[in-house]
């Protein structure tokens, strides 16, 4: 699935405002890394919150867009002195990234209707005068696994629900992928598993600035460039560590 489009999920974590404006610099990270790929980029859901984001979902199209973007899956930890905090104190906050790809319609994935539950409730922030006067948008929870996703950038409900579906089945596939690969590394002393909830980078502004892998140990002192969207050096050292990982 590498040369597949992306979908790619942000979400805040520990931190409070902190974390959502966290999320809303990962957020412009990732937009500016595209625009050098010249990927293009879809927000499909949009949860806004005091200071920042709570969680966004986006699509990104380009060839590879998956296979670039596997291996920021997981926590990404921001360390500096916080804007919001009149004493200027430091601050760490987390938030959570997970990608997973665009499926072709001709890949099965069993969903069963009875593991759903389809919730609807009313779109939130920018869109114009048609949001929030309608219930369109969906979030739906696969039961058996606990994956939630949700989709609101469509007018209508049936249309949210459709991409909605989209989501879950490109995460259902990642789900059922990892647990395969799991079976297949029980008996591997030094297995090295990046997991949802694993800590992957840290990005620290103060007292010094260092942007570091902490699976790949590659590190970068200019973290502006990095938030400009120079990622490529760390995608690239996974993807070496990954293929190392292999052997």
């Amino acid at each position: 699935m590498d040369e597949a489009d992306a979908f790619l999920t942000i979400h805040s974590g520990a931190g409070g405002t902190e974390a959502c404006d966290w999320v809303s610099m990962l957020l412009r990270m990732y937009t500016r890394w595209a625009e050098l790929k010249e990927f293009s980029v879809e927000t499909l859901d949009l949860m806004e919150a005091e200071g920042g984001i709570k969680s966004i979902t986006l699509q990104v199209k380009g060839l590879y867009a998956y296979g670039l973007l596997q291996g920021e899956t997981g926590v990404h930890r921001l360390v500096r002195i916080s804007p919001f905090d009149s004493g200027g104190r430091r601050h760490t906050s987390f938030a959570s990234v997970y990608a997973s790809p665009v499926l072709e319609d001709d890949i099965e994935i069993e969903i069963r209707p009875e593991d759903l539950r389809v919730d609807t409730y009313r779109s939130s922030g920018a869109g114009g005068q048609h949001v929030n006067k309608t219930d369109s948008a969906v979030r739906i929870t696969h039961l058996e696994t606990g994956i939630v996703v949700q989709c609101q950038n469509e007018r209508s409900q049936h249309k949210n629900r459709a991409m909605a579906m989209k989501i879950l089945r490109s995460r259902l596939y990642e789900y059922y992928r990892d647990k395969q690969e799991e079976e297949k590394e029980k008996k591997s002393a030094e297995k090295k598993e990046i997991a949802w909830g694993s800590q992957i980078r840290s990005y620290v502004f103060q007292p010094y600035t260092l942007v570091k892998d902490h699976r790949t140990k590659f590190e970068v002192g200019n973290i502006n460039s990095v938030m400009d969207g120079f990622i490529d050096p760390f995608i690239e050292e996974y993807l070496k560590f990954q293929w190392k990982q292999r052997e």
